[in-house]
């Protein structure tokens, strides 16, 4: 079967009827399964290679732990139990390829969320961890952890995402954690840090570990490091305890005219990745539903909504069109509120449109159900599909006989394609471009049986490399 036969073939003849039923096997992906083991080896091996140069090892008196890397001026994310006990304002951390430095405690939340920051002194171009996206992981997905259990440095652990605690998010995994790995990263398939390591379940007091580890999310992260930034030198800086930027808030009203600001060298900086932001904050009621976007044409907007002790109610990247930002979210309490309007990355600048509505405000949209909402990156060491070359990911999802879903992937960084298989590796349907002037790709059907979907997200030829975002949806 040609790769022309494969990528339009049978779409073409299945969207003129004369498959109609039929439910095709494509050889093409067969080896998905027989090669799954030296995928599952590449990715293990991407991952260990891409992270480790940023884990390290912390030595703090008599206590010791592990840390990550997150900027390139060496800011350090661990534990607050690491480095509470140290004799100091100062610790030692060794990076994989034995180099020692110091590194000075800027801050820790013992009673809080069990994270601290350190910076390494007169530090340049380290390498470091990225931070994933916010609600990117998912209960099933695979689970990395880098740390130094028993002084055994840069140890490898594997596992999925057991539980995800509905109150406060704290992931729970089953790759290997023990005493020496807190504070160390646990990781997405991306080498992305999806929580910080924090404790372990075990039996005895000299128990090791049985399976169940937990881990900080990073949900998490950001407040802390915004509350780091502005509590330099303080023994304790409570995630959110201050007001997150050096420049108070602008009050503003839902429901009011459009806000139009612009990101630069004026507006504050987050820590974690020197990206700009500008803070408003606004009046809200328990209950009350609010919608956010943020809309710009000169960067990859992102939004954060604090509640006023800066704990973070929702943040969002792409979820508005293209690579604009948009959160629908239900406020908790009567309170003020905290929106910052800040850029993907760091160093991004530029104009923007911001919009604070409630519910009532807006025409009520229809309501949908997500099914699988994931975040990646296509980069040269993922898999290939055999035909052409093309780099993929594969998700899953759970559907019933007879379910109305929508099917989209979108990147603004190269031309998707899109497949759906059945569970036993045969062709559903599959999509290149929505229309001719857009190279995103989406799926509408109703499911033919109920269990596990197979999800393909690909680039239409073996050039595409990016970032994207996968959604199931119920109509």
């Amino acid at each position: 079967m040609s790769p022309f036969w494969f990528r339009y073939g049978i779409s073409s003849l299945l969207t003129a009827g004369l498959l109609t039923g039929v439910v095709a096997p494509i050889p093409q992906l067969a080896p998905r399964g027989a090669i799954a083991q030296n995928q599952d080896e590449q990715t293990n091996i991407r991952v260990y290679d891409q992270a480790s140069p940023a884990v390290v090892a912390i030595i703090a008196g008599n206590s010791s732990g592990s840390g990550s890397i997150i900027t390139p001026d060496g800011l350090i994310l661990t534990n607050a139990h690491v480095v509470q006990e140290a004799a100091g304002r100062s610790v030692r951390v060794r990076l994989s390829n034995g180099q020692e430095y110091t590194a000075d405690i800027l801050g820790y939340d013992p009673a809080g969320q069990d994270l601290a920051a350190l910076r390494i002194r007169n530090a340049s171009n380290l390498p470091t961890i990225q931070i994933a996206r916010p609600e990117s992981v998912r209960v099933g997905q695979r689970a990395f952890a880098i740390g130094s259990p028993f002084g055994l440095e840069t140890t490898f652990t594997v596992g999925i995402i057991s539980r995800i605690d509905p109150r406060d998010g704290t992931i729970q995994t089953d790759a290997a954690i023990n005493p020496g790995n807190s504070g160390g990263p646990l990781l997405n398939s991306d080498g992305q840090m999806v929580g910080v390591n924090t404790a372990i379940f075990t039996v005895g007091r000299e128990g090791g570990n049985i399976g169940i580890g937990f881990a900080i999310p990073i949900t998490d992260v950001r407040p802390f490091l915004t509350a780091i930034d502005q509590g330099r030198g303080a023994d304790t800086a409570r995630a959110g305890s201050r007001l997150p930027g050096a420049q108070p808030p602008q009050a503003v009203q839902l429901d009011g005219a459009p806000i139009r600001g612009q990101l630069g060298s004026d507006s504050n900086m987050l820590p974690v990745d020197n990206s700009y932001f500008n803070a408003y904050s606004f009046e809200g009621r328990a209950g009350q539903t609010v919608v956010l976007n943020m809309t710009s044409n000169e960067f990859d907007a992102y939004l954060i909504l604090l509640d006023s002790n800066g704990n973070s109610i929702a943040q969002d990247d792409d979820g508005g069109a293209g690579t604009d930002a948009r959160i629908v979210s239900q406020l908790p309490a009567n309170d003020t509120y905290i929106v910052l309007a800040n850029s993907f990355r760091g160093g991004e600048s530029g104009r923007y449109e911001l919009t604070l509505t409630s519910q009532a405000g807006q025409q009520s949209r229809p309501q949908t159900s997500i099914l699988l909402d994931e975040q990646g990156v296509l980069r040269t060491g993922d898999p290939m599909l055999p035909d052409d070359g093309s780099l993929y990911h594969e998700y899953q999802f759970e559907g019933r006989a007879g379910q109305l879903v929508t099917i989209n992937l979108e990147s603004s960084e190269f031309d998707t394609y899109l497949f759906l298989f059945d569970n036993q590796d045969n062709l559903i349907d599959q999509n290149d471009d929505i229309n001719p002037g857009n190279t995103n790709s989406r799926l509408m059907l109703r499911l033919p049986y109920t269990g596990t979907y197979f999800v393909i997200v690909n680039s239409y030829d073996n050039t595409g490399r990016g970032r994207y975002r996968l959604t199931v949806e119920e109509n």
